[in-house]
């Protein structure tokens, strides 16, 4: 399969990605030093000397409220960057797999998402992320933009590793109850990467993965299976760490709204995302939010 380029290894779904690729070729993880998504430059210098067939980038500028103020560095590490990405790939033929989110939507609604419903970002982390989708495909690069939502695994800076650190050191927690969507565990992200890139290795069959990108590329959904809101997940997962260990006091949780709960920058009240098309083109169902959670949390 060739080299395989991986942006982000130590987040959430860069250090799952890791492990899923091993066996598919050479995975080659750059630190931030040798290749700072902050800087165009760098990118472009670092994929001309590996001259990878894969470039699979879940680095992202994430921290959604500092965004409201920093909004240069926002767009150049998810927008710009991914420009430098699809250009680089472009000319060398390789294909992209970058992965965006539903803050792209404006979240209104109570119904999926899908793929072609209109696009009207309420924040900079949103808007953000919608530029560096309509840059890479405006390369020509052969490439898959896989929206998701509500990221979370057993490592790293997520909302479920918080909620279970301050249950065990408050007595009530206040979690909103009025925005729907799905958790995504990373490493089922990671998984389907994997398959996805099977896939397009085998239908290319020793053509040069751009001669085949007709077939393939586009956008797709991949987020978690069923629909929950926070207040629902972090309740979900206080009830299983309290079956777990019943002897340790967890905190009870309360539902409040959004108005309840200001934040800098706005959220969409609806993440919900129809992941139809990702199962129709790769065969890949997402799991189950509540199935991929009791995973995680028997890990922990």
């Amino acid at each position: 399969m060739g080299v395989i380029l991986v942006t982000g290894s130590t987040g959430q779904v860069g250090r799952e990605l890791l492990r899923m690729l091993a066996p598919l070729g050479t995975v080659v993880a750059p630190t931030r030093a040798e290749m700072d998504l902050a800087d165009a430059a760098s990118v472009r210098e670092r994929i001309r000397l590996l001259k990878p067939r894969w470039i699979v980038n879940p680095a992202a500028y994430t921290a959604v409220d500092k965004a409201e103020s920093e909004p240069e560095l926002a767009y150049a590490i998810n927008a710009e960057a991914v420009r430098a990405i699809g250009e680089e790939a472009k000319t060398i033929g390789a294909a992209v797999i970058h992965f965006s989110t539903d803050y792209v939507f404006r979240g209104t609604g109570d119904t999926p998402f899908v793929e072609t419903d209109v696009t009207e970002p309420v924040s900079v982390y949103g808007a953000s992320k919608l530029a560096g989708e309509h840059l890479l495909a405006g390369t020509g690069a052969a490439h898959c933009i896989f929206r998701t939502s509500w990221v979370y695994g057993g490592h790293g800076k997520n909302f479920l590793l918080t909620i279970l650190k301050a249950a065990r050191e408050r007595e009530r927690l206040r979690v909103v109850a009025d925005q729907h969507g799905a958790p995504t565990w990373s490493r089922d992200l990671a998984r389907m990467t994997a398959r996805v890139i099977e896939r397009v290795g085998a239908s290319a069959s020793g053509q040069k993965l751009r001669e085949t990108q007709s077939e393939w590329s586009g956008v797709y959904h991949a987020a978690g299976a069923g629909e929950t809101t926070w207040y629902g997940f972090a309740s979900e997962a206080i009830r299983i760490e309290r079956d777990r260990n019943p002897i340790v006091k967890l905190a009870e949780v309360d539902p409040i709204t959004t108005a309840e709960y200001p934040t800098p920058a706005k959220r969409p009240a609806n993440s919900r995302l129809n992941c139809e098309k990702l199962e129709a083109k790769f065969g890949w169902r997402m799991m189950d939010w509540r199935e991929s959670l009791r995973e995680v949390m028997a890990e922990l």
